[in-house]
């Protein structure tokens, strides 16, 4: 995997809930980039969740609307992630900042594969939301 530069502290725009825990985890797409989402658990959480990938519209990264969107989706019992596609924000890939709706479409695929493969998801109630683009 590349290296890549993670940042640990609270970095969005949006206030953090106390209703979920949050943490930072990398996979990687069929194209071999990493990408970096931001995962929401419902706090007290037992058993497998149903699950949700978000993304925000080309440009956009995790801290802004997908991670909102994500935090209000754990909110209200799933686990969740925001995450950055291909070449934007913390994810990896370059050249920098190109939007790609092929690629995007994979980062999707890989987000759901990511989610279907972790032990505190149920791998038929996973679900996407993709916000504009």
């Amino acid at each position: 995997m590349e290296k890549l530069n993670l940042t640990e502290k609270w970095d969005k725009v949006f206030k953090k809930s106390d209703k979920v825990n949050h943490s930072k985890d990398v996979f990687r797409n069929r194209y071999g980039i990493t990408l970096v989402c931001d995962v929401y658990t419902p706090k007290n959480a037992s058993g497998k969740l149903p699950a949700v990938a978000v993304c925000g519209p080309f440009g956009a990264v995790k801290e802004q609307s997908s991670g909102l969107y994500a935090q209000t989706l754990a909110e209200r019992g799933f686990l969740a992630i925001a995450f950055d596609p291909s070449f934007t924000g913390e994810s990896g890939g370059t050249p920098r900042y190109v939007a790609s709706p092929d690629i995007n479409t994979e980062d999707f695929c890989a987000a759901v594969d990511y989610l279907s493969c972790r032990g505190d998801v149920d791998p038929q109630k996973i679900g996407i939301v993709g916000i504009c683009g």
